[in-house]
C-alpha cells in the first residue's frame, strides 16, 4: 500500500552521485538498476544531465522547485547540477541515461516528465547492454547519437507539481500533499496561515503558475497516480484523494491525461511486457 503523503526532502546539502565520480570519457552512458520496494535516495546531484526512465514501477522525484511523479514507461529529465531525491514505494526498474551537459544544451534547463516512444525504449535497452567505455566510431556510438535524436522529440507529460516559496503557501501545499482530500477553501486557509484569500490566490498564480483550484486538482491527480500504480482500486483511490465518486475522479484523470486510469496503466503494462525487461525513457 502506498503512503498517503510524500514528505519534502531537505535540499540545503546534497551529495554528488557516485556515478559522477567514476571516470567515464563517453558523452553518453546508460546505467540499468533494479530496486526493491521502499528504495529512496538522499538529496544529491549529478555533474551530468540525467534521463531517468521507469520501465517498471513508479517513482517520485523532488527538487526545490517541486515534485514530479513518473509512472511506468515514462521518464524524468533532470538537468546537471539540480539537487534532487528519488523514491519508490514499490519495486522499481530504472534505466538512466547520463549525458554531458554541453551535448544536450538544447534540452530544458528544468525537470520535466516525458512519454517514452517504443523506439527509444528499445534503443535504451540495447544501450544498457553496452560497456560504459564502449568503442567510439562504430555502431555503439551511432546508437548513442540516435538516442539523443529521439530524446529531442519526446513530448512532455503534465505530471509536475510546482512548489511555491512563500512560507504561508508552503504550509498549505504541505498539508495538501499529506492529505489531498483536504477540502478547505482559500478563505479557510487564510484564517490558518494569517493572510487574506485574495493575497493567497495572487501568490498561487505568481509562484506556481496555477490557481489554488488547479494546484489542488494536480496534487490529487499525482496522488491518485501513485495509488493506482500500487494496485489500489479506482473507487478507493477516488475517495482517498477527495472525490465524491469514481466517475468524478475518472473525468478529471481523463481531462488531464487524455485517457481513463485503466487504459493508462493497461498501455504501460503492455509496453513493459513487450519490451522484455528493456527500459522506457522520457525527457
Amino acid at each position: 500500500m502506498q503512503p498517503k503523503s510524500i514528505a519534502n526532502r531537505t535540499f540545503n546539502q546534497a551529495t554528488q552521485s557516485h556515478t559522477d565520480r567514476v571516470e567515464i570519457d563517453r558523452p553518453v552512458v546508460v546505467h540499468a538498476q533494479d530496486y526493491a520496494a521502499g528504495w529512496h535516495t538522499s538529496v544529491h546531484w549529478h555533474a551530468r544531465s540525467q534521463l531517468a526512465y521507469a520501465s517498471a514501477g513508479i517513482m517520485t522525484v523532488e527538487t526545490e522547485q517541486g515534485m514530479w511523479v513518473v509512472p511506468p514507461q515514462r521518464a524524468v529529465w533532470i538537468p546537471a547540477g539540480i539537487r534532487h531525491s528519488i523514491q519508490s514505494a514499490g519495486a522499481l526498474a530504472m534505466r538512466s541515461i547520463y549525458i554531458e551537459p554541453e551535448v544536450v544544451s538544447w534540452l530544458p534547463p528544468t525537470c520535466c516528465v516525458v512519454n517514452i516512444t517504443p523506439l527509444l525504449r528499445e534503443l535504451i535497452g540495447r544501450a544498457a547492454e553496452l560497456p560504459q567505455q564502449y568503442p567510439l566510431g562504430g555502431r555503439e556510438e551511432r546508437l548513442m547519437r540516435l538516442i539523443l535524436d529521439e530524446i529531442r522529440e519526446l513530448p512532455i507529460a503534465p505530471l509536475h507539481l510546482p512548489e511555491p516559496h512563500d512560507q504561508r503557501l508552503r504550509r498549505i501545499t504541505a498539508a495538501l500533499k499529506h492529505d489531498p482530500a483536504d477540502r478547505r477553501t482559500l478563505e479557510a486557509w487564510g484564517r490558518t496561515v494569517g493572510a487574506s484569500s485574495r493575497t493567497l490566490a495572487r501568490l498561487f498564480r505568481l509562484q506556481t503558475g496555477m490557481s489554488y483550484q488547479q494546484w489542488q486538482r494536480q496534487v490529487r491527480l499525482l496522488a491518485g497516480l501513485i495509488r493506482l500504480a500500487d494496485g489500489q482500486p479506482v473507487t478507493e483511490v477516488a475517495l482517498e484523494v477527495g472525490y465524491d465518486s469514481p466517475s468524478a475522479f475518472i473525468a478529471m484523470f481523463k481531462r488531464a491525461l487524455g485517457t481513463t486510469p485503466s487504459q493508462y496503466f493497461f498501455q504501460a503494462d503492455r509496453m513493459s511486457k513487450s519490451s522484455s525487461g528493456i527500459l522506457n525513457p522520457r525527457v
